[in-house]
């Protein structure tokens, strides 16, 4: 892959899984009664809910930055690993009739920020190998 390419692939990773994650917010900051009704299927609600919006929201915010985006996408990651173990425990792939749309979002900011990872693990400090 050329290096424009990997460039465009980049951002185009980073605005998909901020995207989804900011645009899922809205929801879980607000108390919808989907977002409710996750939470407290999972035992989490209200903490697990405002706790996990914390985490996207930092998660988007380092990952849109580009000297920042390898730590917003270990964080991104950890909360997509999490949800999608929800999604298969506890909660089922379709939630509310939502046709599955929810664990598809999952799939997707997982995916980009496990691609974003390891495009960018040189950033990474005590991750990678250093010159002697």
């Amino acid at each position: 892959m050329t290096a424009k390419a990997r460039n465009t692939w980049t951002w185009v990773l980073r605005v998909l899984a901020a995207g989804i994650m900011l645009q899922t917010l809205y929801f879980k900051f607000t108390a919808s009664p989907e977002s409710v009704y996750i939470f407290s299927t999972v035992g989490m609600e209200p903490w697990g809910r405002i706790l996990v919006s914390v985490f996207e929201l930092i998660a988007s915010v380092l990952i849109l930055l580009p000297r920042t985006t390898a730590y917003g996408a270990l964080i991104g990651i950890g909360v997509m690993t999490g949800a999608i173990f929800m999604h298969l425990t506890r909660l089922g792939i379709v939630v509310q009739g939502d046709s599955g749309q929810l664990f598809v979002y999952a799939l997707l900011v997982l995916g980009s920020c496990l691609t974003l990872a390891y495009w960018q693990r040189e950033s990474l400090s005590g991750i990678t190998r250093r010159e002697r």
